[in-house]
């Protein structure tokens, strides 16, 4: 169970995750964090806390490309291939009923904010935000709310509310920017 919440603004991106580790009616306060840097990415990722260990510390994303248009050919192909790679070698990809599945976690680069669901299909919302986890309706209700505010503190708050409105979600919270 999570919450990972993040705003595209201005050609940077912020993004704020719990430390939350739950297993059915367990919760353990994890010192880990869920959001990191890789290279030029931000990520913050829910799922599992083994698919985040190796998209931080056994992926190598290609290099992203400088062409302008270039970026979700990129992140569709490129991008997703790699990390398959990796996921599939280090023992984290599944396969159920013949469809292979990995994880979901959000990635900030180049300004911009995707979502990468566990069927490997990459997203990116038109409103700028978004949020993953078991704490992600209030945090995108929250998000929406708070258009006005800087986005570390919609990140923040965000998180705040994901915390109040859900049992899985829980600080201390930490957020970074690219």
């Amino acid at each position: 169970m999570t919450c990972i919440a993040a705003v595209a603004h201005r050609g940077r991106v912020v993004i704020g995750g719990d430390s939350a580790g739950v297993g059915g009616y367990e919760l353990s306060v994890r010192r880990d964090p869920k959001v990191f840097r890789n290279g030029p990415f931000v990520i913050g990722f829910t799922t599992s806390f083994r698919m985040g260990q190796l998209l931080e510390h056994a992926f190598t994303p290609p290099p992203v490309p400088t062409r302008r248009g270039a970026l979700e050919r990129y992140l569709v192909v490129d991008f997703v291939d790699a990390l398959r790679g990796v996921l599939t070698e280090r023992g984290w990809a599944r396969k159920q009923n013949g469809q292979e599945e990995g994880g979901t976690f959000l990635v900030g680069v180049s300004g911009r904010l995707f979502r990468i669901d566990s069927d490997y299909q990459v997203g990116e919302a038109r409103d700028g935000f978004d949020a993953v986890g078991c704490g992600s309706e209030a945090a995108r209700g929250a998000l929406f709310a708070s258009s006005g505010l800087k986005p570390d503190a919609r990140v923040r708050l965000a998180l705040r509310a994901a915390e109040r409105c859900n049992a899985g979600v829980r600080g201390p919270f930490l957020v970074i920017a690219s």
